[in-house]
């Protein structure tokens, strides 16, 4: 019984370890800002209505603007499928919304496939490798971007990270733990769950 307990208590000691240690990396992640020049920043989609951008997603994309603008990266990537029903693609809204702030549409570059944050990852890669590119600055919500920049890894992708410093998920710090306490889930779900494949090299890929 003595030998019973003291593995139940070893058990209960690494579930903790792991679960408050990936906690502290989902900060973390959170807060560290890598702004190295990359082939392109990509912005991960949320919520659009009619073509309008959510206060999520405009905070994401007002973030890709300055970057965009101080020279991190010649392109911006919006990703982002439509859901049944919708006139319009997370993507698109997100491309309407930068090219009405002054960004050349030319600069935009909008992948509107994946209804979840791994195949819209999954498809931006397999455009990354059509056109020769191996690196992103990825941008989204602070406690999103541990897995989200591991998903794209994943995929292939060399990531950086560059989360937003303003939008809902960080109005309180209430509504933050519970976002940090979301995402370690989430996280965890994904690693011992979750699968995440590099696009195939076909004839002529780089």
């Amino acid at each position: 019984m003595r030998w019973l307990l003291r593995v139940v208590a070893a058990l209960v000691l690494l579930v903790v370890l792991v679960v408050g240690g990936t906690a502290f990396r989902v900060w973390h992640a959170g807060r560290t800002d890598n702004r190295n020049t990359a082939d392109a920043i990509v912005v991960l989609g949320s919520a659009q209505y009619n073509g309008r951008p959510s206060a999520i997603l405009a905070s994401r994309l007002d973030h890709a603007a300055r970057l965009w603008r101080s020279g991190v990266a010649p392109r911006i990537v919006t990703v982002g499928g439509r859901a049944a029903g919708d006139r319009y693609s997370e993507a698109g809204a997100g491309q309407m919304y930068l090219a009405s702030y002054g960004i050349p549409t030319s600069a935009i570059l909008p992948i509107e496939q994946g209804t979840d944050t791994l195949n819209s990852l999954t498809a931006a890669a397999q455009v990354f490798q059509s056109h020769g590119w191996h690196s992103a600055v990825l941008v989204t919500d602070p406690w999103h971007e541990l897995r989200a920049r591991q998903m794209l890894r994943d995929v292939g992708v060399k990531t950086q990270s560059s989360p937003t410093r303003s939008g809902p998920s960080v109005q309180g710090r209430t509504t933050e733990i519970r976002y940090i306490g979301r995402e370690t889930a989430a996280y965890l779900f994904y690693r011992v769950l979750g699968s995440a494949t590099p696009p195939s090299k076909g004839p002529g890929a780089v």
